[in-house]
């Protein structure tokens, strides 16, 4: 789950810790040669994204010649320069140029940046495709903005997690994501955002992660923060896939009383370790119905939103994440 904090908005270990290693940031100036082991921690590399005076490959660069790049086994992309405005291209060739470089390599966070560094959907990305095609070995990929993101099915043995952050999810990814053979896939956490900000995915574009045929392993799935929750939370409710999940979270998004209605008269859910719902727009009486249906499921039902009447009687709801 990601929490959430006033001044950093939905993070998820951006500065502190990733893949069960302290973050530490490489500095590329720093010339004392006091360096962590290179797998003792996730390495965090970056460039300011305005008024940079270092070009990124050249930090790149700096990073390969002082590290041990073969004991690397985690990798942080924070910023690039004008990420705003120009793509993560570069910095993922850079990863795949050098891919032999990185044998040990087992988890990538490309484009952790805070909000104050760069907003979720300015981030500009592109094709990550290369990543996985590069990294056989590579068990967990996630990856912040959804503004020209691409994604073509490939077939990966290794990926448990992929975690897709944006406040606006291409639909054309989204079928790309269903359209892989991950058979080793524990985990696939999906922000799908608003139209507004390119999230057109529909749930045609989603029927392949909800046949589950290709996902033999998922065991997390993640469909949030998107408008159309309730159409999901009513898809989800007859999706094969959801047999052998252990945790379902449909939360950050619009859901209401018509979803969750359509989730408790669905499939048995009570096989749930966890169900995350966490800001929604279900009323008193939905969440009181809700607990009772799965004592034995850990719900979380936080964040409950109201929306906001315009006045004329419609009532406006928002998703947690968008711009």
């Amino acid at each position: 789950m990601a929490e959430y904090d006033e001044n950093e908005g939905y993070t998820r270990d951006y500065r502190d810790r990733y893949a069960g290693l302290q973050v530490t940031q490489f500095d590329p100036d720093d010339e004392t040669g006091d360096l962590p082991a290179p797998d003792s921690v996730a390495w965090r590399l970056s460039a300011e994204v305005y008024d940079s005076n270092r070009d990124y490959a050249d930090m790149f660069a700096r990073f390969m010649e002082r590290v041990d790049t073969t004991k690397v086994s985690a990798v942080v992309i924070g910023s690039w320069q004008e990420a705003y405005d120009t793509s993560s291209e570069e910095v993922v060739r850079l990863l795949v140029d050098n891919a032999a470089r990185f044998p040990a390599l087992r988890s990538l966070f490309l484009g952790a940046m805070p909000m104050e560094e760069c907003e979720i959907s300015w981030i500009h990305q592109s094709d990550v495709t290369p990543l996985l095609e590069a990294f056989p070995l590579l068990e967990r990929l996630d990856v912040r903005g959804g503004t020209g993101l691409g994604l073509r099915p490939v077939r990966h043995e290794s990926l448990r997690t992929l975690r897709l952050e944006t406040g606006g999810l291409p639909g054309a990814v989204v079928r790309a994501v269903g359209n892989c053979d991950l058979p080793a896939l524990e985990h696939l956490e999906l922000w799908l955002g608003v139209e507004q900000y390119g999230g057109d995915a529909t749930l045609g574009d989603m029927e392949e992660i909800l046949s589950g045929v290709r996902l033999p392993a998922l065991r997390y799935l993640g469909l949030q923060d998107s408008e159309i929750e309730d159409e999901i939370a009513a898809a989800v409710a007859t999706a094969p896939v959801v047999a052998r999940l252990e945790t379902l979270s449909l939360s950050m998004g619009m859901l209401t009383d018509a979803g969750a209605e359509a989730l408790l008269t669905g499939q048995p859910l009570t096989h749930l370790r966890r169900l995350d719902l966490h800001h929604h727009y279900l009323s008193d009486e939905m969440i009181k119905r809700v607990q009772e249906a799965l004592p034995g499921v850990e719900v979380d039902l936080s964040d409950q939103e109201q929306g906001e009447d315009d006045g004329d009687g419609e009532v406006w709801r928002y998703v947690a994440v968008d711009e």
